[in-house]
């Protein structure tokens, strides 16, 4: 046979066909990427078309994921870590004088990263020999979870850091934190308050801070040392603070209170020189905070102030233009109306003038006090000394007074003397402080505050003549009524007592009662209001079976003021001031001849 050796030539050459142009001719992707880029004016549009449709098709695709998170957010776990969840700093809280009341310290604090754990059965186990107050379930339940960030345990000792480090196991860190002290304790705990484990404020100064700014500055995320931070000053005076303290705590036991209260105001200017409420909390330990009787009883509690009240009444009334000091009222009988009838704890069973009234605690002459200037006047004046609304100060807690459901003339007849309306003790110290120190109203503050800056904010609501009646009937009655248990000598001062049942389910309890004692000093130019209350005192040895505020709020007043006097700069004078109330002696006063 013979062979065509073109044909062989033919098919060995073939496969060489197939140049180096055909083996590296572009995939079809390849082409179409590099028309679009190719310089052809008459290709222009069909690239842009393409380009077009990529860039729908991702931010299709970033429109959907938003959308997917908005929809289900749940299954979007969100990482954290140790700088965005460690307590943030706080700045130093000080007292008037500078003492330190809360401060920042650092501490460290125990964290997991659970997927990088590598057993964490025998995590658990080794973590709870150092660390036996952990639950060993909840622990297996951070570690073996698909998270990124757990806290372990906060504000550990050196030594426990040292044990756990000493462990050597992998998915465990240590981070500094700033955790919350109080060096002082107890020690005006109500108004300073508590953080929380976070360094969060949650009550008192505390959370009032966080509301000023603070919270803010770590919602973005600040990196904020103390350091950074401008101290915030009180105007409380912790020296004046742990004297009436411990005053009130020996009250307690003394005469077997159920719990004790008080607080100072500078009349002038409206700041809280001190407010204690017990029993009280070390706010180190802010669990202790959330017990029952741990309330503020000074802004949060709310009571009926009793004889106190007559104060209130009897600016009115002399305010009015109805009555002037040298009015006398009918006390001869009580007062019928209709099954109820109002009558006096010490009757004297005769006509009063004012300032008798006032010293013999007469509820007969402060109801028709009352009734003379009706129940449109007697609303309109309480509404305007800031007794009908609820007061508001630097801390968040407040009440808001308990008023009559209907105020009918009978409401009017026992608010006169100091029933039927409850308010807070801060409230009804205000509103005193108003009438004693020239007719003024200056909203209380826990915060410095200068004379000028008070007297930019006061409103007048008494006139001068008013107020200094008030001061004289008060200062009466610490010489000749029932407030002579306060009269430390050289303070010249005045006040009024005041002895309440306490309301229950059932109504009234004559078995508890509620005493109160209102004091100024000094009583012809007043500075300070002191007030303090004792919640069910007993009859004790010395005073001679009754329970009344004369016999125990008023003693109590009178050796809290001896204390804390020479700490806020009152002087004792050797004679009393001459002339203390000319517009009284003018007039011919009941007392002043």
């Amino acid at each position: 046979m013979k062979i065509d050796h073109r044909l062989f030539d033919m098919a060995r050459a073939e496969p060489l066909a197939v140049g180096p142009d055909v083996l590296l001719r572009p995939s079809l992707f390849v082409r179409i990427f590099q028309s679009l880029f190719r310089m052809r004016i008459h290709k222009s549009g069909g690239r842009i078309l393409w380009l077009g449709f990529g860039f729908i098709v991702f931010y299709g695709l970033i429109v959907w994921k938003l959308a997917m998170l908005a929809l289900y957010p749940g299954e979007v776990q969100k990482i954290a870590f140790p700088s965005e969840a460690t307590a943030t700093a706080r700045p130093d809280i000080l007292d008037r004088n500078g003492t330190v009341l809360a401060t920042d310290i650092k501490t460290v604090s125990l964290f997991a990263e659970p997927c990088k754990v590598l057993d964490a059965d025998e995590a658990v186990e080794m973590i709870t020999a150092v660390l036996p107050d952990l639950d060993p379930r909840r622990l297996r339940e951070k570690l073996a979870s698909d998270r990124c960030f757990e806290w372990i345990k906060r504000e550990l000792s050196p030594q426990k850091q040292k044990e756990i480090h000493n462990l050597g196991l992998p998915g465990l860190g240590f981070t500094a934190e700033n955790k919350r002290i109080y060096p002082n304790g107890s020690e005006a705990a109500h108004v300073i308050g508590t953080a929380d484990i976070d360094n969060t404020g949650i009550s008192g100064i505390e959370k009032y801070i966080d509301g000023q700014g603070l919270a803010d500055l770590k919602g973005a995320g600040l990196n904020i040392q103390s350091d950074d931070l401008k101290p915030v000053a009180l105007s409380i005076d912790l020296r004046v603070q742990h004297a009436m303290r411990d005053e009130l705590q020996k009250a307690i036991e003394k005469y077997k209170a159920r719990a004790a209260s008080g607080v100072i105001l500078d009349a002038t200017t409206g700041e809280v020189i001190s407010l204690v409420s017990l029993p009280d909390f070390d706010p180190n330990f802010p669990a202790e905070a959330q017990k029952v009787d741990a309330i503020n009883r000074i802004v949060v509690g709310t009571y009926e102030m009793g004889s106190t009240f007559k104060a209130l009444t009897t600016a009115m009334a002399l305010d009015s233009g109805k009555f002037t000091i040298n009015s006398t009222l009918d006390a001869r009988a009580g007062i019928r109306y209709g099954r109820f009838k109002i009558g006096d704890f010490h009757p004297q069973n005769r006509i009063l003038t004012v300032p008798e009234v006032f010293i013999h605690s007469s509820n007969i002459g402060s109801a028709r006090m009352a009734l003379g200037v009706g129940i449109p006047g007697h609303q309109a004046f309480l509404k305007k000394m800031g007794i009908l609304d609820r007061l508001q100060t630097e801390l968040p807690e407040s009440a808001a007074p308990q008023l009559p459901k209907r105020w009918s003339e009978l409401s009017t007849i026992t608010i006169a003397y100091g029933h039927g309306l409850a308010v807070s003790p801060l409230q009804a110290v205000m509103a005193t402080a108003a009438l004693v120190n020239g007719g003024y109203l200056i909203p209380p503050t826990f915060l410095p505050r200068t004379p000028e800056q008070a007297s930019a904010m006061a409103t007048k609501v008494i006139s001068p003549e008013t107020s200094e009646a008030i001061r004289y009937v008060m200062r009466l009655n610490a010489t000749e009524g029932t407030a002579r248990a306060a009269a430390i000598p050289g303070y010249f001062v005045g006040g009024k007592t005041g002895t309440a049942d306490q309301s229950g389910k059932s109504g009234y309890d004559n078995k508890t009662v509620l005493t109160t004692f209102m004091a100024v000093t000094p009583a012809d130019k007043p500075r300070y209001l002191l007030l303090t209350m004792l919640d069910d005192p007993q009859a004790v040895e010395g005073t001679y079976g009754y329970r009344t505020a004369g016999q125990n709020a008023g003693p109590v007043t009178g050796l809290i003021l001896e204390r804390v006097a020479p700490l806020l700069g009152l002087v004792p004078r050797s004679e009393p001031p001459v002339m203390p109330f000319p517009t009284m002696v003018k007039l011919g006063a009941w007392g002043t001849k």
